[in-house]
């Protein structure tokens, strides 16, 4: 079963790769390599959650958001190299949550993204990760993904 068969099959749709909203490019492949920019979890053009974790949002929203931002980096990776087919190992996911005062629970809404790599890739899904806590995010978002995976054969 196909990358995004598998994702029909979980009721989520691949969205069409990000635009930039800065100087910057939301992925790049350095050799075997395809680096994202962050990912905000935008739906169908709109910012889907926005507010911090343990204020206006719960762990469970901030579980879904992750999901949603994950979604977006592998648009970007199928942009880039043409299908999700060529990810050969996702290598590490680097999440930044909106966070209120006192609120620890980082890795738990970060999970919404690596739970849903490992639903889809399997092994090749296994991965690092950093889950780190900020006061704020660009346009108010709660989840900010970037994603580091190795594609098939030399570019």
């Amino acid at each position: 079963m196909s990358i995004r068969e598998r994702l029909a099959e979980l009721g989520y749709v691949l969205p069409p790769p990000p635009k930039p909203v800065g100087a910057y490019v939301p992925g790049l492949l350095v050799g075997e390599f395809v680096w994202t920019s962050g990912q905000l979890p935008f739906w169908q053009g709109e910012l889907r959650y926005r507010g911090r974790l343990g204020e206006e949002l719960t762990v469970a929203e901030g579980y879904e958001a992750a999901k949603l931002c994950v979604l977006n980096c592998l648009s970007v990776v199928e942009d880039i190299v043409g299908t999700l087919e060529e990810i050969e190992q996702v290598v590490k996911l680097t999440g930044f949550v909106a966070s209120g005062e006192g609120f620890t629970e980082q890795p738990r809404v970060l999970n919404g993204a690596s739970d849903l790599l490992l639903t889809l890739f399997g092994e090749r899904g296994k991965h690092a990760r950093s889950a780190v806590g900020v006061r704020g995010l660009p346009l108010g978002a709660p989840v900010e993904v970037e994603l580091v995976v190795k594609v098939r054969g030399a570019r």
